[in-house]
């Protein structure tokens, strides 16, 4: 196995390491330094890894595992496929990022991902707009922040990702336990996560700046 690293994430300064089912089936997880922040790396043969299903949920389960991890992490996300020659240039990769990692990390801190689509049943029978003003209004309630995702189906009357504090995570449980005990007969929810807060942090790291 050549040098090469794969980025799943950014985290504070930390030392971990862990088992894994990583990208290209890497086994382990650790971590590489630059200051202040750590970037959560895996070792894998190329620096332009394949795009795969099975590789883009093993990069989203890798980042679940440390978002859960021990008491739990605030992680800033990576796109799947950055990967790197070697730690030198991760570092410097962190280093032109710096402003804008550390930014994120204070934006997030504690914070996790939550998915929430909802599914009619019987479109016949309930008022959407009605019933969609009054779960948004729930899951505000309980949330820091909400990202609207493509409504790809008529029967989908709501596509959202909310931003929620970890401490807060039961409350968001049991609002959606609300929803689904009042709405039974007329919506199905697919409540998904924890994730890593992709949809509410802002950073590109392009080829050109990384050196990859």
């Amino acid at each position: 196995m050549s040098e090469n690293l794969y980025t799943y994430g950014i985290i504070e300064q930390e030392d971990i390491e862990m088992d894994i089912e990583g990208v290209q089936d890497a086994e382990t997880l650790y971590t590489v330094d630059y200051r202040t922040l750590s970037a959560l790396v895996s070792e894998i043969d190329t620096t332009e890894p394949e795009r795969t299903d099975e590789d883009v949920q093993r990069h989203n389960r890798v980042l679940q595992q440390v978002l859960e991890f021990e008491d739990g992490r605030t992680v800033v996300p990576m796109s799947f496929g950055m990967a790197f020659k070697n730690s030198r240039t991760i570092k410097g990769v962190i280093r032109g990022a710096r402003r804008a990692l550390r930014s994120a990390l204070n934006d997030i801190d504690g914070m996790i991902e939550l998915g929430v689509k909802v599914i009619t049943v019987q479109e016949d029978m309930i008022n959407e707009a009605e019933l969609r003003s009054d779960i948004v209004e729930q899951l505000s309630a309980v949330s820091v922040n909400e990202t609207e995702n493509d409504l790809f189906s008529d029967r989908l009357i709501l596509n959202k990702s909310y931003l929620v504090d970890r401490s807060n995570r039961s409350e968001f449980d049991e609002a959606i336990e609300a929803i689904e005990s009042t709405h039974t007969d007329s919506v199905k929810i697919q409540y998904t996560g924890p994730w890593a807060p992709y949809n509410f942090v802002d950073i590109h790291i392009g080829a050109e700046q990384s050196g990859r």
